[in-house]
């Protein structure tokens, strides 16, 4: 008798099925909320210097933060372009508050600069370096981080994001165009990241084999789908693959 789809075991990882890896990159190789808050507060102060008014109006991170979220809505032409919906947001606030809208650009790469100053997890790098001796690697990410930037170009060999290609995670696209970046399959693809619906569910849905980054302990609460292996840091990964 076939199991119920309630009670399918998880499929167990297959080390020797995988030729390429992709990798999310906020929250899984670092922590985004401690680099956005620091950026937030650059942004503010160089507001200050150069757009007094605004500043007075908008210099609470927390309120530019929330006209950031209203861009979602009333820009749904750069959901998938997180840079747009910052530059915009700013150069928003700047027409409010009558300011030259024309600080937005240099306002943005104030931000941007100091987004990319990222602290790794101290797990980050050293798996970094022993996938990348081992596989092509390739960065899969819906946020605006810049591998480059952030000091970690050399090991990938591409970086995808949904900016650049349109749509994001959980897409099945961008992950299948990631597997086409490294020159593998879908299914000789391991996908690590943190985000349980974005990462897991997506290149579960991509036909991917998936680790869960899971470094608090949450719950898995997407069953009967199942990560094809669970891990709490990016060595014990390593590993089980080694």
């Amino acid at each position: 008798m076939n199991p119920s789809p309630r009670t399918v075991p998880p499929a167990a990882l297959d080390p020797a099925r995988i030729r390429a890896i992709t990798i999310d990159l906020d929250d899984t190789l670092w922590p985004i909320w401690p680099t956005i808050e620091r950026a937030e507060a650059v942004l503010a102060a160089w507001l200050g210097q150069h757009a007094p008014a605004t500043a007075v109006q908008w210099g609470n991170p927390a309120a530019l933060r929330e006209v950031r979220n209203q861009m979602h809505t009333t820009r749904p032409d750069l959901a998938h372009d997180l840079s747009a919906l910052r530059r915009e947001s700013i150069r928003l606030v700047l027409q409010r508050a009558g300011d030259d809208p024309a600080l937005a650009e240099p306002a943005f790469e104030v931000f941007f600069a100091e987004r990319q100053r990222v602290e790794l997890f101290e797990d980050a790098l050293p798996a970094l370096e022993w996938l990348a001796a081992r596989y092509p690697v390739v960065a899969l990410s819906n946020g605006n981080a810049d591998v480059q930037r952030v000091g970690l170009g050399r090991h990938f060999l591409a970086a995808l994001s949904a900016r650049e290609f349109g749509v994001g995670k959980p897409d099945a696209r961008i992950f299948h165009a990631a597997a086409e970046a490294a020159g593998v399959g879908a299914a000789e693809v391991l996908h690590i990241g943190d985000d349980a619906h974005l990462d897991v569910v997506g290149a579960l849905g991509a036909g991917m084999q998936v680790a869960w980054l899971n470094r608090a302990g949450q719950a898995w609460e997407h069953a009967p789908l199942q990560p094809h292996t669970t891990v709490t840091d990016l060595m014990a990964l390593c590993r089980q693959l080694g």
